[in-house]
């Protein structure tokens, strides 16, 4: 028998024992690893069961419980993201509802300003047709044409103008320088001499005639109105009134 031959048995009977003692520090560790993975208040843990089985169980629950994390993150972040969605419809919903109302509200105050305004201007038409009959429409004056008619009609000037004279103070002086003519003519007096002589109802010289002339009438000195209103103005100014004249002036 070889020297060496019990060193090689021992030796495989070392490396056996060796390996069936690596298996059972493996097998105390696998159970260690399970037994640290698994919840902090398990009371127990079945022993004896294989270290292949007790890791398989600890995956599973790994990874179950990654999954339902994951799944459970998803599904909130949808909810969230359903309910912002929401959220926001309903706020977009509501302003477009108050714009809605806003719109019509200034629509209904136009309108009701519009026709307000067409009921006053109604009434102001209304109104304006009651009163319209209610006026009494001024004929214009008339005047006769003869001495009657242009004395009255030159009084009623001189009054607007502030020019005093009365019907008896014209007549009286008008049938003394001209008799009630107004196509009458001095052609013998100092004014004939002179180039200037006098004309018209009261004999009045072109110079003074244009000088006394009243606005509003003729500027024909022949013009028996316009022909007593210049010389009743002149016999204002130097007079103080036609009435006061009562010979030649």
């Amino acid at each position: 028998m070889p020297k060496n031959f019990l060193n090689r048995s021992h030796s495989r009977a070392l490396t056996k024992q060796h390996k069936i003692a690596v298996a059972g520090v493996a097998a105390l560790g696998t159970a260690a690893v399970a037994l640290s993975a698994a919840p902090s208040n398990a009371d127990t843990v079945t022993t004896g069961a294989p270290a292949a089985t007790a890791q398989a169980a600890t995956a599973q629950v790994a990874s179950g419980t990654v999954l339902h994390n994951v799944k459970g993150t998803i599904t909130d972040q949808l909810a969230a993201d359903i309910v912002k969605v929401d959220t926001f419809a309903a706020q977009k919903k509501a302003a477009d509802a108050a714009a809605a109302k806003k719109a019509a509200a200034k629509a209904a105050a136009d309108a009701a300003v519009k026709k307000a305004a067409q009921q006053r201007a109604v009434k102001a038409a209304v109104s304006r047709a009651v009163v319209r009959p209610q006026m009494q429409t001024v004929a214009a004056k008339t005047y006769s044409n003869n001495l009657d008619g242009w004395i009255r009609q030159a009084l009623d000037i001189m009054k607007s103008k502030n020019i005093p004279g009365s019907y008896s103070g014209l007549h009286r002086n008008i049938m003394r320088e001209s008799s009630g003519n107004p196509l009458a003519i001095n052609n013998w007096d100092i004014n004939a001499i002179n180039g200037i002589p006098s004309k018209g109802l009261l004999q009045v010289i072109p110079p003074t005639f244009q000088a006394y002339h009243v606005a509003g009438t003729s500027w024909n000195i022949y013009d028996p109105v316009a022909n007593i209103t210049a010389a009743a103005n002149y016999a204002a100014h130097r007079y103080g009134s036609i009435d006061n004249v009562n010979s030649a002036y």
